[in-house]
């Protein structure tokens, strides 16, 4: 008669035990969360930190477009000369 008494007493027992350990883990949650918490006045802006990239990648984007469009001058302007030499037949 004594397996009836300890399923009894772990019927009780095990779910008290789970809800002690669900109890201290929220406790335990809760007091790392608010240790790691950082005022809103000394983080920085996620949406500072979105503008200053699409500052440097606009920055970038110009750098290139000035970049193509001198290398695109450049090559006109030796098609043309070419175009030029290509016309005059060289004097003797």
């Amino acid at each position: 008669m004594a397996l009836p008494s300890a399923w009894s007493a772990m019927r009780v027992v095990i779910p008290f035990i789970s809800v002690l350990g669900l109890l201290s883990m929220r406790l335990v949650g809760a007091s790392q969360d608010s240790g790691s918490v950082i005022p809103a006045e000394s983080r920085p802006c996620v949406d500072c930190h979105a503008f200053e990239f699409m500052q440097r990648a606009l920055q970038d984007l110009k750098k290139m477009a000035y970049n193509l469009d001198t290398r695109t001058e450049t090559l006109l302007l030796k098609t043309e000369k070419r175009g030029l030499c290509d016309c005059f037949p060289a004097l003797k």
